[in-house]
């Protein structure tokens, strides 16, 4: 999480796209990105509890952070976990590398750490560790031109230790460059306030530290500009690099960027980083804008044919009907799931209602007001707002 600055540059004129041209393809990958995912990963992150670096809770969350990745169809190949020390704990960083077609050794950076402090850390970082997941989720079969590195690290909240490790041992060995960095994009704390009207978004550009990026990461900074304008309905506004993960890679002289919340939330750092405080609509159109400039950094194809996606994964093929519902639920899912559970909570997770194997569910009985409807079968998870009225 960043600390407060006293110098910021906010400007919220509407910013020129000349530089860059609309590119359908990659708005319909942005489209892609689905409010009911968005919730879920943040969801469930919260579930995981507090993940301070080196708990059981942390290691429990880059598992499911992983998992997410194998049911994306990444391989084992890709998936690389990068362990640090930190005092007298262990932790580690997750690395997960889609190789180009043209730079394969060349490499655009997507990071956001996912330890916590004090609280479940919704906002601070399970927001950006969300976003990340999404974007990997839809480019996982897209060509790109570079390499993408996405980047989960851990340590962030003590001082930038995981990232710093990374930089220092992976990035560079024995002071030796041994990673092509195009460029860095740090996505933390992005969940915005509940109840705001939260459609800015900062754009993070290196005004200090090492001099000789700093004109790089304003040029990149204005196409992360760009790119939020043409593919998500978010306005934009400068804000300083400091203090999160993208600051060690800054500081071996690579070119950095990144996204932060506008409105600043007072409940990082503290056991109120809750989903209820938090806007996952927010989140939600900050991914739309993270999906369009990822593959803008990295170059990705714009042919019709590689705009076409797998099947339906799991989450997406999961309908819950009618919603409004009245007396009746209905449930469907890919034919060949078989077994499965269904349970109807509020938002505090206080259980209303649980069913096994039951497609048709009788809701009658449960008082007007929003559900949260969670399917779960095998290690999948389908979480869902569902408001009862009458």
């Amino acid at each position: 999480m960043k600390r407060i600055t006293t110098f910021l540059c906010a400007s919220l004129m509407i910013q020129s796209i000349a530089a860059q041209s609309f590119i359908q393809a990659y708005k319909n990958r942005a489209d892609m990105v689905t409010q009911a995912n968005i919730t879920a990963n943040l969801q469930e992150f919260g579930n995981l509890g507090i993940k301070t670096t080196g708990s059981q809770a942390n290691t429990n969350t880059l598992n499911w952070i992983k998992n997410k990745y194998t049911s994306y169809g990444y391989s084992a190949s890709q998936i690389v976990e990068s362990p640090f020390t930190y005092g007298s704990a262990t932790s580690k960083n997750l690395i997960i590398t889609k190789t180009g077609t043209l730079y394969p050794n060349k490499y655009v950076i997507i990071c956001g750490h996912f330890d916590t402090i004090y609280g479940p850390g919704v906002n601070d970082n399970g927001s950006g560790t969300s976003i990340i997941l999404e974007a990997a989720r839809i480019l996982k079969d897209i060509p790109t031109e570079y390499s993408i590195k996405f980047i989960h690290f851990s340590g962030e909240e003590q001082g930038l230790i995981g990232s710093s490790h990374y930089v220092n041992n992976v990035v560079y060995q024995g002071g030796v460059r041994k990673l092509d960095i195009k460029l860095v994009f740090n996505l933390d704390q992005v969940g915005g306030v509940k109840g705001n009207n939260n459609n800015t978004i900062y754009c993070d550009e290196d005004q200090g530290g090492v001099s000789s990026n700093n004109a790089a990461s304003a040029a990149v900074t204005q196409q992360l500009r760009n790119c939020t304008a043409l593919y998500s309905p978010l306005q934009t506004a400068v804000d300083p690099a400091e203090d999160t993960d993208y600051i060690p890679f800054e500081r071996k002289g690579e070119v950095i960027t990144g996204f932060f919340e506008r409105i600043r939330s007072s409940y990082p750092h503290t056991s109120k980083d809750t989903f209820d405080n938090m806007d996952p609509i927010y989140v939600y159109n900050i991914a739309k804008a993270t999906v369009g400039a990822l593959q803008h950094f990295a170059t990705a194809s714009v042919t019709a044919a590689a705009t076409k996606t797998a099947p339906a994964s799991f989450p997406e093929a999961v309908k819950i009907y009618p919603n409004p519902a009245n007396d009746v639920l209905n449930i469907e899912l890919p034919s060949q799931t078989t077994q499965f559970s269904f349970e109807m909570t509020n938002a505090t997770g206080r259980s209303f209602l649980k069913t096994t194997n039951e497609t048709k569910i009788n809701v009658s009985k449960l008082e007007k007001g929003v559900y949260i409807g969670i399917v779960k079968t095998g290690d999948q998870t389908v979480v869902k707002n569902i408001l009862i009225d009458r």
